[in-house]
This record gives structure tokens, sequence and C-alpha cells, in this order.
């Protein structure tokens, strides 16, 4: 099931998803209404509140330690630091990379008129660090050190209280100037309107639960989000060249993140298809986190045949999953025509488990059809290109006439006595 209601013809099922993993999100925007309001009248008293309630945790201090840095970071294994570091290198160096590309701007466009743009980094952000069922490392990493590689003043985090201590020392290694034992809703609201111990923030990023997300959406506006994130998703394209292991690996792979994550293949092969659902329930059989990956496959795990080529790729657009792996004979051709998808996964060798953990690329990508209109988490998102213009009289003298003609037009006399204002005092 997808977003839009006009799915394209020639596409059969071998397994069709049983539930609507859009429909399905909780209505839940009455209750982070109440907590949004309460945080922002009552600040800390509030978050004490809600964090006892939703997480079952008293919380004396809010912000965690230099000391509390020091010794959760004492505590990880040499080897899972080692691992995390690598992590953010290769993050650092993507990050670094694509800020390269985002360049200042001064242009004469006229005789006379000069307009420009500044790349500057935004001043505070805030990084929602999820704790999830188990403690994903990755996950600070992805969203704190693209805003240091930006030039972010202020890098506050939140993770929940109940969060893994290694969560803080992912935190920590990741480039955060603060952190705070803060989750859900409550610590959406805190970043956005600031309390006694949270600063207020410009600009709040990273994935949460459903709780979170409508969080971001009711606090958009005066405080900027990067997108509304909902339950993870992976797809898989092939042709007859699939191996049905490997695809019924990595559906699996990003299904245990979840219960309501969206797994699927869409091939051109019925035969692949076939052999994709007998692996899916074979591995399962032996899988660890089933509790988990096997509710995700019931619920929103789906098996589309097409009649064409053409076919599986409109579908694919049509779905524009969050994670998109490419199997077929020509990875690389079919990928460049290939145009929804939060990040793109080409060849059976790149799995989404290396991006996820520490290939580079953000993990932290649009889902439920978003990937339609845009791309996932990357170091512009902390940035502002904000332009500017100046004009010499040789610019005056070629804007201010159809500048005050198109006022005149328009019976805004004030705006044409601006343009012209100029131009009468250079001619006088």
């Amino acid at each position: 099931m997808s977003n839009s209601t006009f799915a394209p013809t020639g596409v059969s099922y071998v397994k069709a998803p049983a539930r609507n993993s859009v429909s399905d999100n909780a209505p839940v925007e009455a209750l982070v209404a109440e907590i949004l309001s309460a945080v922002k009248a009552r600040g800390d008293e509030a978050v004490r509140e809600f964090s006892v309630k939703f997480d079952k945790a008293e919380v004396a201090a809010f912000e965690v330690t230099a000391a509390e840095r020091e010794a959760a970071l004492a505590e990880l294994a040499p080897q899972t630091r080692a691992d995390t570091e690598f992590a953010i290198a290769n993050v650092r160096r993507f990050a670094e990379a694509q800020l390269a590309t985002i360049r200042p701007l001064e242009i004469e466009t006229l005789p006379g008129v000069h307009l420009g743009h500044r790349v500057i980094p935004i001043e505070r952000v805030g990084c929602y660090v999820p704790g999830g069922r188990y403690p994903l490392l990755s996950a600070p990493i992805m969203t704190i050190v693209p805003a240091k590689v930006a030039g972010v003043d202020e890098v506050v985090a939140c993770l929940p209280p109940n969060a893994h201590r290694a969560m803080i020392a992912g935190c920590h290694l990741s480039g955060a100037d603060r952190i705070f034992r803060i989750g859900g809703a409550q610590a959406i609201a805190a970043m956005a309107y600031g309390t006694q111990s949270v600063p207020a923030v410009n600009k709040i990023v990273g994935p949460g639960n459903a709780f979170v997300n409508e969080a971001k959406r009711q606090v958009f506006g005066p405080v900027g989000i990067d997108q509304l994130a909902g339950p993870s998703e992976i797809f898989v394209v092939a042709d007859n060249t699939g191996d049905a292991e490997m695809i019924a690996t990595d559906l699996l792979a990003q299904a245990e993140h979840d219960v309501r994550t969206r797994v699927g293949l869409i091939t051109t092969d019925r035969r692949l298809a076939e052999a994709t659902l007998v692996e899916v329930e074979r591995q399962l059989a032996t899988l660890s986190t089933a509790n988990v990956a096997g509710i995700a496959w019931k619920d929103y795990g789906e098996i589309a045949v097409c009649d064409s080529e053409a076919t599986m790729i409109a579908y694919s657009d049509h779905i524009a999953a969050e994670h998109l792996q490419v199997h077929t004979a020509d990875p690389h051709g079919m990928a460049s025509r290939l145009r929804n998808y939060g990040s793109l996964f080409i060849g059976e060798l790149a799995s989404v488990v290396y991006s996820d953990k520490c290939v580079g690329t953000n993990h932290t990508l649009p889902t439920m059809g978003a990937g339609r209109y845009t791309g996932g988490l990357w170091v512009g998102a902390y940035v502002k290109v904000a332009t500017h213009q100046w004009l010499d009289e040789r610019g005056v003298k070629a804007v201010a006439p159809p500048a005050a003609r198109q006022s005149a037009s328009e019976t805004l006399e004030g705006h044409r006595r601006a343009a012209q204002l100029r131009l009468d005092r250079m001619q006088a």
C-alpha cells in the first residue's frame, strides 16, 4: 500500500501487504498537543512528569555531565569504540565532500546589479536520538556529525532517559555540545520552546516514534525540522538475476527494526518472487529477532510481480521507498532510470546495512512516499543559503523604471514611490 491511490497497472502480488503503514499511524495529535502545551507553560516540571509517565524514569538532572560522558565512554568495549569512530570518520568525510559543493555566490546579472548568496550555518540545532529496541550507536552519528561539519554553533542532543548508556558515549564521540536525558514528544517540546534546563533550538532533526514525529509536525514553523519520518522501509528492485537468499536476508535485516517496518520486493520474475517468499519464511524460523521481523513481514511485507521492466520502474517510483536496492543485470543502468527513493543501493554488494551503520551516507531518510519530493538528511540541512543584493547607479537606472511601472499597475503607490525615489534623486 502507498500514500497514493493510483498505482500503475500491470502489477500482481505473490504477497500483498495486509495493512497500510500510512493509515496505521495512531491518532496521537491530541495527546501530543497536550504535552507540547504543558512543556511550553511549565518547562522542566512538565518534562519531569512526562518522563515518569511515559518512560517510567525519575530524572534528577536532565543534562549529562562531563563526568558521566567520560564514564559512558570508558564502558565502551574497545572494538565497539573503534567501530563507532570508523563510522564517524566515514560520515564526516562524506559530509565534508557534500559541504564543498555548496559554495557562496556573487554575480553581476546586469551592469550595476550585484546578486549573491551566503552559506550560513544554523546557530543551534537539536538532534533527537531514539532509544529504540536496541542501542543504535549509528543514530547519533547521522544527526550530530553533519551538524558539526556544517559549522553549527551548538548541537543539543536528547535521548530517552532509559536509553543504553552506550548511546551517551555515541553522542559524545559524535560531537554533541550538550546531551539531555529526555525522550518522546516532551524532548521535542523542550528543544522547540526551551525550558529551565534545555535551550531552545532553531531546528530539530532526527527520527523517532509516532509521538516524536507528530510533535515535530506540530512545532514546525517557528522551529525548523528535517522531515517527518515514519516506520522504516526497504524495497528491492530485481530481475531474473536476483538472488532470493540475499534479497530475503536484506528484507529481514530491515524488518527487525520495528513491527511496522515496510519491506518488499518488486520484480519482473515470478520464479524469483516465489523463491523469495519461501526464503523469507525459512530464515524467519532461525532469526533471533523474528518476534519483530516476522510481524513486520506478515503485516507490511509485499512481493509484487510486474509485467515489464517499465512497469517495475513505475511501481518503484510509485512506492518511493526509503531504502531502494537494485539487483538487476545492469544495476547502474537501472539506477539511472529510477527517480523516487530516499537512498539508492546499486548492485547486490551494496546492502542497506552498510549505510545504516558506517559506509558514510546518512541513514535518516524520507518515508511514506516523501521520496517523491525530498531526499534524506545531509549536511545542507544544517546551513541556510541566504541571498543578498547591492546596486550602484547603473543598476538603479536599469531596474527602477520597470519596478515603478509594475508597482503602479498593481496600484501599490508606496512601492512605486520607493522605486522612483532613488531614480529621482540620481537624476536631480
